[in-house]
Formats: structure tokens, sequence, C-alpha cells
């Protein structure tokens, strides 16, 4: 089902970047460019606070596993001060280690982010997401390296992040969230506990919004199952 495109301000815009590098103007968030095919980036994509919207086959704006994203990241590479509009198809994917700076998601798609790679490291520094109907950040890693979420706002969602919970290849995943703000979501971070994954999060501005909640991942590709719910002192850590 097609997804209801969502505008939002300059006063939002400029909230939910407070603090940055760079605040998204009037004049820049008008600005919009229509993607129909992904954006390979290698290095540092800054987009100047341009609006970036599917079109095409990017552009049906639903929920189905497996669209394409409106940029490709390579390993290593920067994405910086762009905002994604509605359509945005499966958002950002990251090859490997990657940096998303001040990314702004106004409606989220399938996903916002998607993660792989091993031993990759991922930084999410800045920006906000709204309206993701499930996730915001899917972490799909192989072992090792870490995905670290500062700075952020969320609104109307799911889950903030998850670690695959039924991946092919699975392995233990930690992530760190720092200075997060949500409102209206069912859980921040969702982590397997039979894999050993770590969440730690600190300065929360979340409200009654859950923390995490666990679950038994698998590599089967059946569901997980959700075993508990907040911090346990192993799995999600909360100072």
């Amino acid at each position: 089902m097609k997804r209801p495109r969502m505008l939002i301000g300059t006063a939002v815009l400029a909230t939910a970047l407070a603090g940055s590098v760079a605040v998204v103007t009037q004049a820049s968030a008008a600005t919009d460019v229509k993607v129909t095919k992904s954006i390979q980036v290698t290095g540092t994509f800054d987009g100047g606070g341009k609006r970036y919207i599917g079109s095409g086959d990017l552009g049906s704006g639903g929920q189905a596993e497996g669209q394409d994203p409106l940029f490709n990241l390579a390993g290593g590479a920067t994405l910086r001060n762009v905002i994604l509009g509605s359509p945005a198809a499966d958002g950002v994917h990251c090859a490997g280690s990657c940096t998303l700076k001040n990314v702004v998601w106004q409606d989220v798609g399938e996903d916002a982010a998607t993660f792989r790679g091993t031993n990759a490291t991922v930084l999410v520094d800045g920006g906000s997401a709204a309206s993701a109907s499930d996730k915001v950040f899917q972490d799909n890693r192989g072992a090792g390296g870490s995905v670290t979420i500062r700075n952020f706002k969320v609104s109307n969602f799911g889950k903030l992040y998850r670690s695959c919970g039924n991946c092919s290849t699975q392995a233990a995943r930690k992530v760190t969230f720092q200075n997060i703000t949500a409102t209206s979501g069912k859980v921040i971070a969702g982590v397997n506990t039979n894999y050993g994954d770590v969440a730690r999060l600190s300065g929360l501005n979340i409200g009654s919004i859950p923390t995490c909640w666990l679950y038994t991942g698998n590599n089967t590709g059946a569901e997980p199952t959700k075993t508990g719910s907040g911090p346990n002192g192993r799995n999600c850590i909360v100072s």
C-alpha cells in the first residue's frame, strides 16, 4: 500500500538538526532531487540540505522487502546533510563501515538505513527520522565492529534499531545510543540474547518507551522469539 507523503517544515528540520554542523534552511529544503536509480557513494557525499525523493522504480512508497535504496554507500563512505523525502524506498545501505551525519528521514520507507559487512563500524551522528512503521536502523552486520547512534531524534516508529533476528549469518552485534530523543515509538533497541548482542544506552529522553526488547534469534529465516524487555545487565545496559 502506498504510504502518504509527509512534509516537514523548516522549523521542525531546524529542531531536528539543532546543535549539528549544518542546519537545513527553507531554500535548501525546497530543492528536491528525484532519484530513479540508487546513488552510489564512495568517499563523502554532501547533499547540502537538498531533499532526495524516490521516483520511477524507487517511487512505490511500499513496505516490500528487497527494495533498492536511494543511497548505496561503499565501505568507508560518508553521507551528510541530506534529507530523504517520501517515498524513500529502502533509504540508505552501508556495505561496510559508514558515517551518516545530519541525515533526515522525513518519512521512513522500508527501513531508514541497513548496515552490512564484517568488522564494520557505523556512526549515525545528528539528524532525525519519522514515520517508520517498523524499523529505523536494521543491523545485518557480521562479526566485529559496532554501531553508534548519537544526537538523534525519532518519532512515530516501531524500533529505532534492530539487530537482525533471522539472518542466515548471525553474530554478536554491539550498539551504543547517546543523547536520543524519541516520541511515539514501540522500543529503542531489539537485540538477540542468544548471540551475545549488547546495547548500551545513555542520555535518553524517551518517556515511557521501552529501552530494549530481548529476543532469541535464529539463522533459519523464522520469526525470532521475544523473551523479555528492559535492561538485564548483559544485553541491554542503561546508564
